[in-house]
């Protein structure tokens, strides 16, 4: 039997399980004998495991469900507060850190292990049953190579970072786009794991994208699909740190709403800006009209480009249920084709401060186990 019966089967478990023998049967296609054959390897070697029995008009069925601690997954976020967690295969965060990076990129690999043996001791089970490393950064990456092909965040460029730790901890790395690995994590482990197709949008200091689409990371050529934080939002506008101006991060981000607050005497925190346009204060009216109105009308053009079920907004602290919210929404819903029907659901949510480090963790679960190999 081919591996790629094992990882239909274990996708659809996760995805809508647990699930009888029955209904993998129908919902894979396989045969009963192929589903049978699989399933019992995948008993044995402990990745899945036998849940309730299901009473029916016939023979009683048992489901099978993904056993959480068959394998574990560390996910490291290179963020400006980088941040370490322990994950399984249920989605759960077991243990995080806030950690520190090194002064030199070369030395991420020994740096990384002796990270890890916080979380996974010599001997433990979590060290025993690990399978990979995941690293999410803001930028550019090559995720064949593993390589950081250029992040402003960091300052490194064609930097070899899953080369150099599984060098040093002998375990496969994986480095993702921070907004690629949020998208897997909701994909694989959270409200969008049943979605045909989505796009994720994150808000924060700057605007990240995401395509999950067949259950596939859509990257584009070159890997740089879902990078709307620098199609032109305001032709002529402000300067962008990628050179161009009028970039949708120069507009609708969280450092570009506290830039342009501060400049109009304004305070710089959505909240704070959310009040005062709930108390009738013309100028933060304005302003979160303008940059929720520029993030919904891109939202707009990458549904008529892409298509997406669903498109999921998220940001850190706190759901975008306000005036910047509402003229996203209203944008984005005012632009986008009418005779596009039924129209993709547009869902906001908040999302914790360890989700990018825990996407992380997923890409590593993603690419070792969900993956023909």
């Amino acid at each position: 039997m081919s591996c790629r019966s094992h990882v239909q089967l274990l996708r659809l478990i996760n995805q809508f399980g647990p699930l009888s023998r029955a209904e993998l049967i129908r919902l894979s296609g396989l045969s009963k004998g192929a589903v049978s054959m699989v399933t019992a390897e995948l008993l044995a070697h402990g990745l899945i495991e036998t849940r309730d029995t299901v009473h029916g008009g016939g023979r009683p069925s048992v489901r099978l469900g993904i056993a959480a601690d068959s394998a574990f997954f560390v996910g490291i976020s290179l963020a400006d507060r980088p941040v370490m967690v322990l994950g399984d295969l249920h989605g759960t965060i077991l243990d995080r850190h806030d950690i520190d990076l090194p002064d030199r990129m070369e030395d991420i690999g020994p740096h990384v292990r002796r990270l890890i043996a916080r979380v996974a001791p010599d001997g433990s089970i979590h060290a025993r049953r690990m399978r990979g490393i995941g690293l999410a950064v803001s930028g550019l990456v090559d995720e064949q190579g593993g390589i950081c092909v250029r992040s402003t965040l960091t300052g490194w460029e064609n930097a070899p970072l899953g080369p150099l730790i599984t060098q040093a901890c002998g375990l496969p790395a994986y480095v993702e786009n921070d907004a690629n690995a949020l998208t897997v994590a909701q994909y694989r482990f959270g409200p969008m794991r049943e979605a045909a197709s989505f796009s994720l949008v994150s808000v924060g200091q700057g605007i990240g994208c995401g395509h999950m689409f067949g259950g596939e990371l859509f990257r584009g050529f070159r890997g740089g699909a879902g990078e709307i934080a620098h199609a032109t939002a305001e032709p002529g506008g402000l300067p962008c740190l990628c050179g161009k101006r009028g970039c949708l991060d120069t507009v609708s981000s969280l450092a570009a709403i506290s830039h342009l607050a501060t400049r109009a005497g304004l305070p710089g925190e959505l909240e704070q800006l959310e009040q005062l346009a709930a108390q009738g204060n013309l100028g933060a009216v304005e302003l979160l009209h303008r940059s929720g109105s520029a993030l919904g009308l891109m939202i707009a053009q990458m549904v008529q480009i892409m298509d997406p079920q669903r498109v999921l907004v998220v940001r850190q602290g706190g759901e975008l249920t306000g005036l910047f919210g509402r003229a996203m929404r209203q944008a984005a819903e005012g632009n986008i084709l009418p005779q596009l029907a039924p129209r993709p659901e547009i869902i906001t949510c908040d999302v914790m401060a360890d989700s990018w480090a825990f996407g992380a963790a997923s890409v590593a679960a993603d690419r070792s186990l969900f993956r023909e190999f």
